[in-house]
């Protein structure tokens, strides 16, 4: 009976020993992947606090822009792609609206006309009439008769918004660029219009409909010069106009 008893007790042992083994193995486990655990969360957290840090380190340069004629210093708008497409149509009409109702080319004016009417609303569209009219003394008809031209530069655009939360005015600064002939030099003057807009319900004729398939309006529009009382003059104007003074100083001398 004795040698079955150390037979039984050595197995007991064994078996002891054998669990204890697969204990350790486990806990040992268990660490290991405690301590991987804790290091990818130190590395996502590493990784998430960088993230975070990463619009510190941005810089963003601007241009400011000093106007030659008038000395008025401006902030060059810089469109970084975040703006809303709502916002980027509009700026795009604007621009277009600006460039081609204010502008004068007698080769190009009934076209003009027609397509900025696709642009007004009904009543804009009466003031636009009369505006152009040959009854009107300042009608850009009589004003360029002479053959002279305006072509428009647009500078920059800004909208604002009123009180109660909507967003329907822009003003839009630009330079009317004219020319008496084809050799004349261009004269620059400053100018700022004021605009309040809207969307319609776009028109279902084509031929306006190819012109603003959006239904773009403008309801209402002012402009005036940014300087009053004094037009602007380009600088070749200003040389020119010194080299005139300096012949008649030289002239008075030989005199």
């Amino acid at each position: 009976m004795k040698p079955d008893q150390d037979l039984q007790e050595y197995f007991r042992a064994a078996a002891d020993w054998d669990r204890d083994r697969a204990a350790q193995s486990a806990r040992s486990a268990r660490i290991a992947w405690r301590i991987a655990a804790a290091g990818w969360t130190c590395a996502l957290l590493c990784a998430a606090a960088l993230t975070l840090l990463m619009p510190l380190k941005r810089v963003e340069p601007f241009v400011i822009r000093v106007d030659r004629s008038t000395g008025v210093v401006d902030l060059v708008p810089v469109y970084a792609g975040e703006a809303r497409m709502d916002e980027a149509v509009t700026r795009y009409f604007l621009a277009h609206y600006v460039t081609v109702c204010e502008r004068f080319n007698f080769a190009t004016a009934e076209r003009d006309y027609e397509e900025c009417s696709a642009f007004h609303t009904a009543q804009r569209n009466q003031r636009w009439y009369a505006q152009w009219s040959r009854t009107n003394p300042v009608s850009p008809l009589n004003l360029h008769k002479d053959g002279s031209t305006v072509r428009v530069q647009v500078k920059s655009i800004s909208f604002f918004k009123r009180t109660s939360g909507v967003s329907d005015l822009a003003q839009v600064r630009y330079s009317k660029i004219e020319r008496q002939g084809p050799d004349a030099i261009e004269r620059h003057t400053p100018w700022i219009a004021t605009i309040q807009y809207a969307y319609a319900t776009p028109s279902k004729q084509p031929g306006l409909r190819q012109w603003n398939p959006l239904g773009f309006k403008i309801v209402e529009f002012g402009a005036e010069p940014e300087v009053l009382g004094a037009p602007a003059v380009h600088p070749a104007d200003e040389h020119a106009a010194h080299g005139r003074a300096a012949q008649g100083h030289e002239d008075e001398e030989s005199a």
